[in-house]
């Protein structure tokens, strides 16, 4: 297949082909325990604000071993992230900030966010740091019950939460909001927006929340409407992207627009404009557009569409610009 019918695989994605997430075990208490102790345990600390350790001479995680976990931080608990080549990773959520620059500075190994670090980690290594901070983003934001109001405790080796109230019992579960992201394109040209706080000349996809009773497809079509006034046709899924910042599944998409005509409805984007090839590719070369940054499926729905429409790759044209 050529390039524009396999576009690379989206930021933080593909996990599957690695981790064994072995959901079936999280209830195996001596099962984990063993694992948790086994020499060749790996544990991310993840801080307040969802970063993590970086090793201190190359761009990659700093993993805590077993030895360190029980010696530094054996009073936090540990949630199951599954295996990799048989091997236990877990994620470890501290939010004593004294305590983690300490152990920072110990390790001479710095603090990164998910957001910056992500395109200079591994593929894996950026996928994993996506899970783990997804994972505890709801672990922190989950502590009372929805339904009672009693304090949750976390089971399922960090994977549930179960009411504390007899009474009432009730397990919670990880929460993913979807949010669709979107190409609308209408005879040779795509369609961007912009909101007023982004830098000058970035445009990106057209994206938003999944509302209740709303398929994929019509979240597509209401969204697009919504912020720009374009109506949209026909709708086909493209890839898919884990965003946990703090707590999204991108959803992305191509689209066909019944008609280039604009209604800006609501003050969410400071404009909306369609785009071909060309216009794309000249302001790239002059500084005039940006797209939004690669860590984003936006990046790729563009890059892709720019590909099969005008058979240009988006990364050499900035490449080219950079030069």
């Amino acid at each position: 297949m050529d390039r524009a019918s396999t576009p690379p695989p989206n930021t933080f994605a593909g996990l599957s082909l690695v981790l064994d997430r072995v959901a079936e075990r999280r209830d195996d208490h001596a099962w984990i325990d063993a694992k948790a102790r086994s020499g060749d345990a790996r544990y991310l600390l993840l801080d307040a604000a969802g970063d993590t350790l970086l090793q201190r001479d190359r761009q990659a995680l700093r993993w805590l071993d077993v030895t360190e976990r029980e010696q530094r931080l054996g009073d936090v608990p540990a949630s199951l992230l599954g295996l990799i080549d048989g091997r236990p990773h877990f994620v470890l959520a501290l939010d004593d900030a004294a305590r983690t620059s300490a152990l920072a500075v110990s390790l001479g190994a710095p603090f990164a966010s998910l957001r910056h670090s992500a395109l200079q980690l591994p593929i894996e290594e950026a996928a994993l740091f996506a899970y783990a901070k997804g994972l505890v983003h709801w672990q922190r934001e989950t502590r009372y019950c929805g339904r009672c109001g009693a304090t949750l405790r976390l089971v399922s080796a960090g994977h549930r939460a179960q009411c504390s109230n007899t009474d009432c019992a009730r397990v919670h579960f990880p929460r993913t909001d979807a949010a669709i992201i979107v190409v609308v394109e209408h005879d040779g040209a795509c369609l961007l927006g912009r909101q007023a706080g982004w830098p000058v000349g970035r445009y990106s996809t057209l994206a938003g929340f999944v509302e209740p009773g709303e398929t994929l497809e019509d979240a597509v079509r209401r969204e697009v409407a919504e912020e720009s006034g374009v109506l949209v046709d026909e709708v086909h899924y493209h890839s898919s992207q884990p965003w946990p910042m703090p707590a999204s599944l991108m959803v992305g998409f191509t689209a066909t627009a019944h008609s280039r005509e604009i209604a800006m409805r609501d003050h969410e984007l400071e404009e909306a404009r369609w785009f071909t090839p060309q216009q794309i590719a000249d302001g790239l070369a002059d500084g005039s557009f940006l797209p939004s940054p690669p860590l984003s499926v936006s990046y790729r729905l563009l890059a892709h569409w720019l590909q099969r429409r005008g058979g240009m790759d988006l990364d050499d044209l900035i490449a080219a610009a950079r030069r």
